[in-house]
This record gives C-alpha cells, sequence and structure tokens, in this order.
C-alpha cells in the first residue's frame, strides 16, 4: 500500500509555503461546499420538520462556512514575507483566525443554549417532528464524519495547526449530529422533550470547542512556550553539535504553527571568535532542519573547561 507523502518543511521553506496554502485552499473549498448543502438541508428540513435540533445543527454547519472563509483569509496572509512593520512574517494571522473561530463557537454554543432553555420552559409548545428529520440528520453524520477524515489527513500531511483545528471542528459537527439524531428517535418514540435536549448538549460541545481554540490562542498570543517534549528535542539537536559544550535560557514561543527560539550556547574560550560563529551557525542549521522552527537566534558564551589553566 503506497503511503502517503507529507510535505519535508525542512528543505525549501518557499516552497512548503506554497504547498501548504495550496492544499488549505483546496480542502478548505471542499469544506465550504460541503457545509453549504448542509446548513442550507438541515436548517430547510428542520424548520420544515420541527426539530429544534435539526435546526440547531443547521446553524452550527452554517458557522462552520464562515470558520471555512476565516482559514481561507490565515492560510492566505500567513505566507507573506517579512516586512517593516512585521518583522518576524506573518504567521501569527493564524493565531488570530483560531481566535476568532473560537470565539464564533463560543457564541454560537450561547445562541443554542439560550434557545434550547426556552423551550425546555415550555415543553407544551414542542411539537413532534417529522421522519424526515431523522434521515438528514444521519447523512449529516456521514458527511461530517467523512469530511473530518479528510481535513485531519491533510493537515497531518501539511503539518498545519489551523487546518487541524478545522478539521477537529468537523469531528464535533460529526459528534453533534449524532446527538441530534438520538434526541429526533427519542421525540419520534413519544419523549418529545429529547429533541430540545439534544440541541442543548450540542450548544454546550460547541461552546467547549470554542473555548479550547480560544484559550490556546490566546496562549500563544501571549508568546506561549512550545511543548515541553518539542523543547526538550531542540534542545538535543543543539547539544549534537560538534563544538556546543552547554546551553543555558533556551526559550522558544509560538509564531503559527512554527517556533521561534532563543539559546545561549557555551562554546571553548580559547576559541577564536571566528570559530565560535561557525559552531552557532552550525547549530542553528541542525535545528531548522531537524524541527518546525522559523528562526534561532543564538548567543555564544565563553566556557572555560576546568581541565585546562586559564589566566
Amino acid at each position: 500500500m503506497r503511503q502517503p507523502e507529507f510535505i519535508d518543511d525542512t528543505e525549501d521553506p518557499p516552497l512548503v509555503g506554497r504547498l501548504r496554502q495550496r492544499a488549505a485552499w483546496r480542502s478548505t473549498w471542499v469544506s465550504v461546499a460541503v457545509n453549504t448543502l448542509l446548513a442550507a438541508g438541515q436548517i430547510g428540513v428542520g424548520l420544515l420538520s420541527r426539530s429544534q435540533g435539526l435546526v440547531a445543527d443547521g446553524i452550527h454547519s452554517l458557522s462552520d462556512l464562515l470558520s471555512d472563509f476565516i482559514v481561507l483569509f490565515a492560510s492566505h496572509h500567513s505566507q507573506r514575507g517579512a516586512d517593516d512593520d512585521h518583522p518576524y512574517g506573518h504567521q501569527r494571522f493564524e493565531t488570530a483566525a483560531s481566535l476568532a473561530l473560537g470565539v464564533l463557537l463560543l457564541l454560537v454554543g450561547f445562541g443554542m443554549l439560550w434557545s434550547a432553555a426556552r423551550k425546555l420552559e415550555a415543553p407544551d409548545s414542542i411539537a413532534r417532528v417529522h421522519t424526515v428529520a431523522l434521515w438528514i440528520a444521519l447523512i449529516a453524520l456521514i458527511a461530517k464524519e467523512s469530511l473530518f477524515r479528510y481535513l485531519f489527513a491533510v493537515a497531518k500531511r501539511v503539518k498545519s495547526a489551523l487546518l487541524a483545528a478545522n478539521a477537529w471542528h468537523a469531528r464535533s459537527d460529526a459528534a453533534s449530529s449524532m446527538v441530534v439524531a438520538v434526541g429526533i428517535i427519542g421525540n419520534l418514540m413519544g419523549y418529545r422533550l429529547l429533541d430540545p435536549v439534544a440541541a442543548l448538549i450540542v450548544g454546550l460541545f460547541v461552546g467547549r470547542m470554542g473555548w479550547q481554540f480560544a484559550w490556546r490562542s490566546l496562549h500563544e498570543l501571549m508568546d506561549g512556550s512550545a511543548d515541553a517534549a518539542e523543547v526538550e528535542k531542540i534542545r538535543t539537536t543543539l547539544a549534537a553539535t560538534p563544538g556546543v559544550l552547554g546551553i543555558h535560557d533556551l526559550r522558544t514561543r509560538k509564531m503559527g504553527d512554527l517556533i521561534f527560539v532563543d539559546a545561549h550556547l557555551e562554546v571553548d574560550a580559547a576559541l577564536s571568535v571566528e570559530a565560535g560563529h561557525n559552531i552557532a551557525v552550525e547549530a542553528r542549521r541542525r535545528v531548522m532542519r531537524h524541527h518546525h522552527v522559523l528562526d534561532l537566534m543564538t548567543h555564544v558564551d565563553p566556557y572555560h573547561r576546568p581541565d585546562l589553566d586559564h589566566p
């Protein structure tokens, strides 16, 4: 079986950026087409069949359309190079887009909760839904799960956190469609409260996903560090560079899908300035080649070997 080809982001950064952008646009337009059809079908059939859960799920799909366009916008602008106003590049466009997506999900989730709670306050107003609502909910479940698997495969191949977030958004939609289908089945069996209860659960699920996306984005915008495992791998790569005798003050901060690194490298104090500089250049080259790093800033410190006498 042929293995999928993953983008090697250690060779040609401009080419990698173009491949990422192309994959993001192609996969996101697929998501736009799927969500447009689902939103129209769910809201239309939900209103005609009197299913609040299906309408809520349709609004969820409609919010996906906005998130898809946020992804398109961010993937386009994040590939722009550094300029006078943005000397570190535009990678944080993706972070800002993820934050906007998180806030959007929080608002949509709150609206669903409010609507479902009002229905539950007046149970006599809950109507019996039509059977067609169940078929639409099942079709939506299959479509959203398939969309998740497609988007997540693309996100892994191009190593994009934003595409991965959008993929998990699609997975949350699949889970919400399953809840809606169960609620509709309960309503058809005579338990009419289950339809607005399903809408309530969907609202909670959407709000939770929104909070996770927003919090992760805020962490990054506040110069949050990369995860501990990745930092340790970078430290190991630096330590393995010939001539590096020690490392301290290793700091990282996220820049979109990439990492910005600062490190102090200790080299033999007896070396010339040029030799110390060459060691730092080699250390940077190794890190840039083997890790998802935007840039590495190094500072060379003299290290006095205890086995030698120094004045």
